[in-house]
């Protein structure tokens, strides 16, 4: 899998970015989710307990995704959908909605109710302030893709990981 997702940066150049730029941004990333992270703790304190209450499950997913020129990173969540969400994906590939490598559906059976609140209201998104102060993200910038998505990406859309 890496060596397709090699070959197909190879097909295009990064933009060169100015240090200035770099620094100021990862000094605006780093602030800004550190305040969040205080900010909102009781919020996540609050979110973990329901997701554990619910199931039992551990209330952080993790998933590999992809950064900045290609590099691997585990991205965290608060956990939205049933704990073998994963091996129910297979069957549910009929159902996508999406065309393309993104895979969606309307009404997934693998939501949990509080799932559904939680990615109504972004709460389940909270966790990546953790991987902002790591840096593998930034506050601002596009979604971090699954390897599985870029292997389908077009040379065009390899830019995505340019940022």
């Amino acid at each position: 899998m890496q060596t397709v997702i090699d070959e197909r940066q190879q097909q295009y150049t990064a933009p060169a970015h100015k240090p200035g730029y770099e620094i100021c941004k990862r000094i605006f990333d780093v602030v800004m989710s550190v305040l969040a992270l205080i900010l909102l703790s009781p919020l996540f304190l609050i979110t973990a307990i329901t997701i554990r209450l619910q199931d039992g499950g551990k209330a952080i997913y993790s998933q590999v995704r992809l950064t900045k020129g290609g590099k691997e990173f585990r991205m965290y969540k608060f956990r939205s959908m049933r704990v073998d969400a994963e091996d129910l994906l297979d069957t549910l590939m009929d159902e996508n909605e999406m065309d393309g490598p993104t895979f969606k559906m309307k009404d997934d059976p693998r939501i949990t109710p509080v799932g559904r609140f939680i990615r109504k209201t972004s709460i389940d998104e909270l966790p990546q302030l953790i991987n902002i102060i790591k840096g593998d993200m930034s506050i601002i910038g596009p979604r971090p893709p699954l390897p599985r998505e870029v292997e389908q990406y077009t040379p065009y859309q390899m830019h995505r990981l340019d940022v």
